[in-house]
């Protein structure tokens, strides 16, 4: 009997030595490896926010140029979201930002929205959502080309009035069976437009440092 206790033992002891290797590479492994993965993320952003503002167009680090912002009412989020600001010789040239049309039709819908300094969109991309395939999806680029018209406009251009889908009354098309989708993105844009042009000040502040 004390020989099967003491095999016991010993088997619970190795079990315990695995366990704090395994833990100790894990550990070794998410310590190494952070970093890359951090920069991994970086560089897939400045790609993002690149297809949107061309690089030559600014000359400062947009992913360390940023600042969080609540702003539920105008981005569509409770949650902070990051905005980054390009700049060429100091002076604004752009903003960028992730807010959220949370009226999709199959639940929220992630936008990534750049906007020059004087106003105007520099474009609009989907980064995620849950909308029907073969309809709502019709928002994203890979899908079709609507989302790129979203380029060159301003609240200006067409008139506020018009912001919304043509079966609204506004300057926008939808999709043939799925207006909801055009809907929620075009009122999370223009939203985002209004955000930027009421906190322009505030949100192109120089970062610190």
């Amino acid at each position: 009997m004390k020989t099967i206790f003491r095999s016991m033992g010993m088997a619970a002891l190795i079990l315990a030595g695995f366990s704090v290797v395994g833990a100790g590479l894990v550990a070794v492994t998410y310590t190494s490896t952070k970093d890359i993965i951090a920069k991994a993320q970086q560089a897939a952003l400045e790609t993002s926010l690149n297809q949107l503002v061309p690089a030559d167009r600014y000359d400062n680090r947009v992913v360390e140029d940023a600042i969080e912002v609540v702003a539920p009412e105008w981005l569509g989020t409770n949650q902070p979201v990051t905005v980054y600001r390009a700049r060429k010789n100091g002076q604004p040239v752009a903003l960028f930002a992730t807010p959220y049309a949370p009226d999709g039709y199959s639940g929220p819908i992630q936008l990534l929205i750049g906007v020059y300094a004087d106003g105007t969109l520099a474009g609009v991309r989907v980064l995620a959502h849950k909308e029907t395939p073969g309809l709502g999806d019709g928002i994203d680029e890979k899908r079709s080309p609507w989302i790129l018209a979203f380029a060159g406009k301003s609240l200006e251009n067409p008139p506020l009035e018009r912001w919304k889908v043509k079966k609204d009354g506004g300057a926008f098309d939808q999709f043939t069976g799925a207006t909801v989708t055009p809907r929620a993105v075009v009122k999370a844009t223009r939203q985002f437009l209004e955000y930027v042009q009421t906190h322009q000040e505030a949100l192109f502040v120089k970062a610190k440092g």
